[in-house]
């Protein structure tokens, strides 16, 4: 370097020192905000972490906690509903302060942000929906609402596309209508079906109520962290079980079904008991253990042992089994009914009411045995109703009805 340039460097480093001294002289407490800065662990958060979120979130906590309030009890159904959740897209604190306020559907009776679908519907009203059937494209829409609405958006809850195989059926189930891709974060689930559409098994993308699956030597060697393209679920764990009785002899009447849900157990319908609830969707293991290109879909679910990880979930509790309620025959009409309560205006064999099939020894009450969890019915040409409550989700209540979508005529 030059005898000159060194002079100039040094000349900058003299304005530096300068300017720097001057900024101390007008501001004293400069170097304990610099000090501040040091040691980021023990300091709290600067006061420009607010003013990044925007103007309103320097409100007051109790004047927030109050709109929001007020917010959330007047909007009760969509699509006005959706103000809930833009509430909750304004900054941090308002997503804190949102989350606080909103309840569960089992508390609340309503449907606000995408975990509602994974979490039990209320116990004394059901929550009310309707799905449309696309025969064209083999889709079906789960709506959310009495019937479909005339001039007005409905708000689409699920989405499932049926896919048919050489040995099986499938259902993918998203959460937008125009993406069924299992590779993408809106893929919530599948429903897959056996080589006679007798038997169905529900998968869902996340483990039972948040649980963190518990990996050992061989599953570990099929996942490899670095991997993680393409991003694909790391595993489908199974949720419930759907089974449709044979009827060799070919007798009338409807079809008969029974479902079987290892993550809910029985004790969830017995008095004071509980459902599991998550809390949030668990898209962290994707991260962490992303499939090797080699793996197949088969490995990926033993690997991960989706059974094991239900089982441990009810550990000592026995899952929660329903079965279709028993229609009564109309000699007048000639054919099997059951009472809907105006929700089903069309004869079907799809129809059905699902409700628990428990033993004395379960002390569940003659009320809670009767009660229907789950009923769905035809309405129009493909459209159908779905009624659903505690302790099923809406989830795995449109993952049962997706069933019976599927032809079975060894069952009928």
């Amino acid at each position: 370097m030059s005898f000159k340039g060194l002079v100039r460097e040094l000349r900058e480093m003299k304005d530096g020192i300068g300017s720097m001294s001057k900024r101390v002289s007008d501001r004293k407490h400069w170097h304990s905000r610099m000090m501040s800065h040091i040691a980021p662990d023990l300091a709290p958060n600067p006061p420009s972490d607010l003013i990044q979120q925007g103007q309103w979130a320097n409100l007051p906590p109790e004047l927030l906690l109050d709109i929001i309030q007020r917010v959330e009890e007047s909007e009760t159904t969509w699509p006005a509903r959706a103000v809930v959740v833009s509430c909750a897209s304004v900054c941090k604190s308002w997503r804190a302060i949102v989350r606080e306020i909103v309840k569960t559907p089992e508390q609340c009776g309503r449907l606000t942000f995408p975990i509602s679908l994974k979490q039990p519907g209320p116990r004394q009203s059901p929550i009310q929906c309707f799905i449309r059937r696309d025969r064209e494209t083999s889709t079906f829409y789960l709506h959310y609402g009495l019937v479909p609405s005339e001039g007005e958006k409905d708000k689409l809850l699920l989405a499932a596309k049926r896919i048919r195989r050489a040995t099986s059926t499938e259902f993918i189930i998203s959460l937008v209508a125009d993406d069924f891709s299992r590779a993408s974060s809106t893929y919530v689930g599948k429903l897959r079906s056996n080589f006679l559409g007798t038997k169905f098994t529900v998968y869902d993308s996340q483990p039972p109520c948040d649980a963190v699956p518990q990996t050992n030597s061989r599953s570990s060697r099929r996942f490899h962290s670095k991997q993680v393209s393409p991003r694909v679920p790391a595993c489908n764990y199974s949720v419930g079980t759907v089974c449709y009785e044979l009827n060799i002899l070919r007798t009338r009447g409807p079809r008969r079904m029974h479902c079987a849900m290892p993550s809910i157990p029985v004790s969830s319908i017995q008095e004071g008991g509980t459902a599991p609830t998550p809390t949030l969707f668990s898209q962290a293991y994707d991260e962490h253990f992303a499939p090797s290109p080699c793996s197949t879909e088969k490995e990926l679910v033993t690997g991960y042992s989706s059974t094991n990880l239900s089982e441990t979930h009810v550990q000592g509790a026995e899952p929660l089994v329903l079965k279709n309620k028993s229609p009564r025959w109309h000699e007048q009409l000639q054919c099997w009914c059951l009472n809907f309560r105006g929700r089903v205006t069309v004869a079907s064999v799809k129809n059905f009411q699902l409700v628990a099939a428990v033993v004395p020894s379960h002390n569940v009450s003659a009320e809670e045995q009767e009660r229907v969890i789950l009923q769905f019915g035809k309405i129009g040409k493909d459209i159908f109703t779905v009624d659903y409550r505690y302790p099923l989700s809406c989830f795995q209540a449109f993952a049962i009805c997706l069933s019976s979508f599927d032809t079975k005529p060894a069952c009928e």
